[in-house]
């Protein structure tokens, strides 16, 4: 395994470190830089010993720089970014720093009122700090032999800005920010960190955002889920946030049968991922780990804690959970047998609140790794409480790889998404197609 340190708060890693000593330390100084999988995490992703109060407020900022830009009469192609930390809060309640960067339009608004807000809920990235959103705006291809890091979603950000509208993209809790692993598909720390995110956009110098700002949502797959997380929660955790419209592509909003679906397949890696950071969320749940994960089970924890999506690809694709356990069943089957996680798995559902603002659900019918099913019932279990929502299902056709058929729509269905994110911002009402879903597969 390459050389690298893990920096975690002494109470994360007592509960967190699922026996593996590799992921055990100290924590970081304000001055320190994390080696991760060979590459080096800035001083400022290490967050101070004590935050503001107040969610969403700037812990610090620098100017970043975007490594696809141009200059023009009209300052930097296609905007200025601010690399961010602001305070959020986690699914215990405890405050926490999240990461992420601010960009600045060049592209004039066209539409009335001031200046819009795009929040992109990033994919999955990974769990390594290295696999950041707000590094891959600065490095958007990394390669060095022990870690592939592809910042694929500044293609989402880069359109989006073209439209004129200002973008924040966050980390979320752990990813980047180097106290904590990221809690990977954590429902409720997704969903602070993406509205606390707007938040802080409003604070950057320079902004032209403002309390008034509409403000829409993006994200495929994790970030389909965080999307949908955050529009959900917002009535009650942000009602500051004038949020007018939420894109949420792909959502694994039941992990139940998420974790069943991609076991075995391409994303195996992001079972331990999973498991990383539920540990790390209920440290009651470390025993569980501890009696079940076998040696090579715990090897792959602690190996995935600091992998970008493309490293587990290369290494865990088609891993079996059965062969992570000391009894071979499968991570799923154990969960089945135990209430506290049966319990813990169902407290990340989406789909149990009504979101406010008009909500757009698209789910490819050929997608077996985030299965189409539980997507499309998310947009039933909306519509069921009245909610405004736009479902749309991608048909396209199975590709013979799940991760293709689960990625496809993201660039089939983007310059759609992007222009009804738009026309939200701008105002434009939009009606829920409810009516058709028991036409749409």
């Amino acid at each position: 395994m390459p050389v690298r340190r893990r920096l975690l708060a002494a109470s994360v890693v007592t509960a967190a470190c699922l026996g593996a000593q590799a992921l055990c330390g100290t924590a970081a100084t304000a001055t320190d830089e994390v080696v991760s999988r060979g590459i080096t995490i800035p001083a400022f992703y290490n967050p101070p010993t004590t935050l503001p109060a107040a969610d969403g407020a700037l812990v610090r900022s620098e100017p970043l720089k975007l490594a696809l830009s141009l200059p023009s009469l009209n300052g930097p192609l296609p905007g200025k970014a601010t690399r961010l930390m602001y305070k959020s809060t986690d699914s215990n309640g405890r405050p926490v720093a999240v990461t992420g960067a601010y960009i600045e339009p060049s592209a004039a608004w066209k539409g009335d009122g001031p200046r819009p807000l795009v929040v992109v809920a990033p994919g999955t990235m990974g769990q390594g700090d290295q696999c950041s959103a707000s590094m891959g705006l600065e490095h958007p291809i990394r390669f060095n032999g022990e870690t592939v890091s592809v910042g694929y979603e500044d293609l989402t950000i880069y359109r989006l800005l073209a439209k004129g509208t200002a973008v924040v993209v966050t980390d979320y809790v752990g990813l980047g920010a180097t106290d904590r692993l990221h809690t990977y598909v954590n429902r409720v720390d997704e969903a602070h960190a993406v509205l606390n995110a707007v938040r802080a956009a409003r604070q950057v110098a320079g902004a032209s955002v403002t309390a008034e700002s509409r403000v829409g949502l993006f994200g495929y797959s994790q970030g389909g889920g965080a999307s949908a997380a955050a529009a959900e929660l917002q009535p009650s955790y942000a009602p500051d946030v004038n949020l007018v419209g939420a894109y949420a592509g792909a959502p694994p909003a039941d992990l139940d049968k998420v974790t069943r679906a991609i076991d075995g397949k391409e994303l195996a890696g992001a079972l331990g991922w999973s498991l990383n950071g539920f540990v790390q969320s209920d440290p009651s749940l470390k025993p569980i780990a501890d009696a079940h994960l076998n040696s090579k089970g715990r090897a792959a924890m602690t190996d995935l804690s600091t992998m970008c999506v493309g490293d587990a690809i290369l290494k865990y694709a088609g891993a079996d959970s059965e062969d992570w356990t000391k009894d071979g069943r499968s991570i799923s089957e154990i969960i089945a047998v135990y209430p506290n996680l049966t319990a813990f798995i169902d407290s990340q559902r989406i789909g149990k609140l009504k979101p406010k603002a008009p909500v757009r659900v698209v789910t490819g019918i050929s997608d077996n790794l985030v299965p189409h099913g539980q997507a499309r019932q998310l947009a039933k279990d909306w519509c069921a409480k009245g909610a405004n929502v736009t479902y749309q299902a991608e048909l396209v056709p199975p590709l013979g790889s799940s991760l293709l058929n689960h990625m496809t729509p993201l660039l089939t269905d983007q310059g759609e998404a992007v222009d009804w994110i738009v026309d939200r911002l701008k105002g434009r009402g939009v009606s829920s197609n409810c009516w058709s879903m028991p036409l749409q597969p």
